[in-house]
């Protein structure tokens, strides 16, 4: 029995005709106008046969079932039930990405919390005084922090604007004590480091750099080392998925001079940071340096409390790995070892309940391991490479997973399989992929 079937039976759905119904649900929340719907005959033999759906269907299926394509269509054990775990608010019973904002909404109320926290930044009152209620703002910032990686932008933008706004609030209004204060300026920089990053999610690259910022603002008043490089990190970030690789590369060698006597892995990100843009603009000495400093100085990190948060603020070893392959793919390099190494990086992001995992890295390393193979001659293995990305709902299509995926496309284009079935087939299914950019609720 297929774990389809079961999935289905457990949602109730044994007709075709309660089929269609939810179908059709999946399509308008992702907001498809008339999609190809299949035949009664067709959902019959998904049901009852075991046949696996057409290209056309399966993005649909996702979004209505909340597990992957794979996932769906294999055998349930005879004993036991299989261990998969659901797409994060793809499933019908689990956060959804239209929680109540659509993209227009959460524009304009991000833009709102850029505004506020520019009017701080340029001169609102900081008068320094005390509160009680940082203890429960240490926790939600640990939420947001640890959820950020693995849950859509939607199930979580609201929740943080709120309290990036409380930050402000307590900066402004008198009530933290002087003791407490540098303490609120790191919240500060650590929240507006997660907005900066979810306008940077949403392609809004002017947004996120005036909140990055103010993140910087935030983390010089703490007089915070680790949390000023970050600024200039998430700065490169920006300007690498906006096409300006010579600003990416500005913004983190500058980074990387401020975290050069750090003994947490920021330092390391900024290198990465550096060998990504550097392999953009084909200076393959620099790829080589930056990577070969990494790894260097990965056996001499001592994690301090940037590396304690988590999420976005700390760079593991399978991080790392992925942006050393990436590199190497934007060099257009193909060869066994290296496709061994991409592989290496997709499976490091394989388990959904590791600390370090996150929906947008694994997407990315993906994306390079498909490019990799492209690179090799391999398009059979990178259609195979690409499949899990192109297979993920709308709600996770963020910036950087679309632009990655976009990579692909590219480079098949210049490809001599560009002219192959298999090449073109590829290619078309990118170019409907990117049509849902970026990866949020429709305005």
């Amino acid at each position: 029995m297929l774990f389809f079937r079961q999935v289905c039976e457990a949602q109730g759905i044994q007709h075709p005709d309660n089929f269609l119904s939810k179908y059709r649900e999946a399509a308008a929340r992702m907001g498809l106008q008339n999609a190809d719907e299949p035949a009664p005959k067709t959902i019959e033999g998904w049901l009852y046969e075991g046949r696996k759906p057409q290209r056309v269907f399966r993005q649909i299926l996702v979004e209505m079932l909340g597990y992957s394509i794979d996932a769906l269509w294999s055998e349930v054990p005879e004993r036991g039930t299989p261990h998969h775990t659901p797409l994060a608010s793809a499933s019908p019973t689990g956060l959804r990405a239209e929680v109540g904002m659509d993209l227009t909404e959460m524009k304009r109320t991000g833009v709102m919390a850029v505004r506020r926290a520019k009017e701080f930044l340029l001169g609102a009152d900081r008068e320094r005084v005390g509160d009680d209620t940082l203890g429960l703002l240490d926790d939600e910032v640990q939420r947001l922090v640890t959820t950020y990686p693995r849950q859509p932008l939607a199930a979580v933008w609201n929740d943080l604007l709120e309290t990036h706004d409380q930050v402000f609030r307590l900066l402004e209004g008198g009530r933290v004590r002087p003791s407490q204060l540098r303490d609120l300026y790191v919240k500060g920089a650590i929240l507006s480091f997660l907005v900066a990053k979810g306008f940077n999610d949403m392609e809004e690259p002017h947004q996120a750099m005036t909140m990055t910022r103010v993140a910087a603002a935030c983390a010089r008043d703490a007089e915070h080392p680790g949390l000023i490089a970050l600024s200039d990190g998430l700065k490169s970030l920006i300007a690498y998925w906006s096409d300006k690789p010579e600003d990416a590369q500005h913004y983190a060698s500058q980074g990387a001079e401020t975290a050069a006597n750090l003994r947490g892995t920021v330092g390391l990100w900024l290198l990465g940071l550096k060998a990504r843009a550097a392999a953009v603009l084909g200076d393959e000495e620099t790829v080589r340096l930056a990577n070969r400093q990494a790894t260097d100085r990965r056996e001499q990190v001592v994690p301090d409390d940037l590396d304690e948060l988590g999420g976005l603020f700390t760079y593991a070893r399978e991080k790392q790995l992925y942006y050393t392959v990436e590199a190497e793919a934007l060099l257009g390099h193909g060869h066994a070892d290296l496709i061994g190494q991409a592989e290496e990086a997709v499976a490091g992001f394989s388990d959904p309940n590791s600390p370090t995992w996150a929906f947008g890295d694994l997407a990315g390393a993906q994306c390079d391991l498909a490019l990799i193979r492209l690179h090799s001659g391999d398009v059979e293995g990178t259609a195979a490479a690409l499949r899990p990305v192109l297979d993920l709902p709308s709600s996770h299509r963020n910036n950087g997973i679309v632009v990655s995926a976009m990579r692909v496309r590219g480079a098949l284009m210049s490809s001599p399989a560009h002219a192959a079935v298999a090449g073109r087939e590829l290619r078309a299914e990118i170019e409907s992929f990117s049509t849902t950019r970026p990866a949020l609720p429709r305005g």
